[in-house]
């Protein structure tokens, strides 16, 4: 299945979910980063039932704060 991971296209295996996806993907501290979803943001309790399909998007997003 292709999907777009931060404006990278990029293929993985059919059935996996988000909470998977941040593990196959590396994401660094990804107890500190928002997903969306096609748009829309996901709650972390939604990562296990969020199942992507082919050619959907998804953004992992960290915020940052400064000054």
């Amino acid at each position: 299945m292709n999907l777009l991971i931060n404006g990278e296209k990029k293929t993985f295996a059919d059935g996996i979910n988000i909470a998977q996806l941040l593990k196959v993907e590396d994401v660094e501290s990804p107890d500190m980063v928002s997903v969306q979803f096609n748009g829309e943001f996901l709650k972390r309790h939604e990562y296990d039932a969020a199942y992507p399909k082919d050619n959907d998007e998804v953004n992992f997003l960290y915020f940052m704060g400064g000054g």
